[in-house]
């Protein structure tokens, strides 16, 4: 019998790419989903997946050009290519109906793929999954089409032509991560960037992550679409915000109306990675939310 305490490395395959998941827990225990941001990997949910794994049979899939999944050769790396990927590895497994869990550009994707196929998720907790604050979000919308397929182009374009960064040591990469969330303690910066990093073969380390998914897709879901996608989410939705991050505060901008069944829940001391910040919190609300 495999050791239920660590992980399981498998792959499944979404239009030709190999992608990576782990699996955590009993697979006869009810299933359950961790989807990581963007710019992230599944091992970021190692202190979640060991607190639920008792509970749950855990699926935390590498995102497309994440992690240890491969990355897309046409740099496709929008919504609609991560729901078709979600909608796969729910589909071979046999997951549904099932619980999601998920974080700022995965929660873009669960709620994306949870408007579609209502019947198919249970509950959700988004962390910070609504985009970018009310007044980003807005700023977007104003954009012509023709300016957003420019501006894509152009970033494109320079991400193209940008070397990967390098890092001499893995102490190097580690501060480099402690820079991005100051609430990290070092243990965290030190295992998420173990292994969030591969080694190249000058020695050096870069991130897993394909810096192509740093592009923002050009054709995508205007306000009142997006509304329309959320208003079609019937499960009960936990929306959680950290009160130190740049993301807007849902219930407070108003975005919460646009919901069926849904609740903010705002963590203080935590940043954009919450379940980093306040995993304690954030361990006893998720369980009492998907008890419920």
């Amino acid at each position: 019998m495999s050791d239920l305490s660590e992980p399981v490395s498998r792959v499944y395959t979404s239009v030709k790419l190999d992608l990576h998941y782990l699996e955590w827990g009993d697979e006869r225990s009810p299933p359950l989903t961790l989807l990581h941001g963007g710019r992230d990997h599944a091992r970021s949910w190692d202190w979640v997946a060991r607190q639920l794994r008792d509970d749950y049979h855990i699926i935390a899939p590498d995102l497309r050009g994440h992690g240890d999944s491969a990355w897309s050769p046409d740099a496709s790396y929008s919504v609609v290519a991560h729901t078709y990927d979600l909608a796969e590895l729910i589909h071979q497994l046999g997951l549904a109906p099932l619980p999601i869990v998920a974080h700022s550009f995965g929660g873009i994707v669960a709620m994306r793929y949870a408007a579609i196929y209502p019947e198919k998720v249970s509950k959700m907790v988004a962390i910070e999954s609504l985009g970018g604050n009310a007044e980003m979000m807005a700023q977007l919308d104003t954009m012509s089409p023709h300016e957003r397929m420019r501006k894509w182009i152009e970033d494109t374009r320079s991400i193209g032509e940008r070397i990967p960064r390098r890092y001499a040591t893995i102490a190097q990469a580690t501060q480099r991560m402690a820079e991005e969330n100051q609430h990290l303690s070092p243990e965290q910066a030190y295992h998420l960037t173990v292994h969030g990093v591969r080694r190249n073969k000058d020695g050096s380390y870069s991130w897993k992550f394909d810096n192509f998914v740093r592009t923002i897709w050009p054709i995508d879901f205007g306000p009142e679409q997006r509304s329309a996608m959320w208003q079609r989410i019937a499960c009960p939705v936990l929306l959680m915000h950290g009160a130190d991050s740049w993301a807007g505060n849902p219930e407070e901008d108003g975005r919460i109306e646009h919901f069926q069944d849904a609740r903010v829940s705002e963590f203080e001391n935590a940043g954009h990675w919450l379940h980093h910040d306040q995993l304690d919190r954030f361990i006893a609300e998720t369980k009492a939310f998907l008890a419920e």
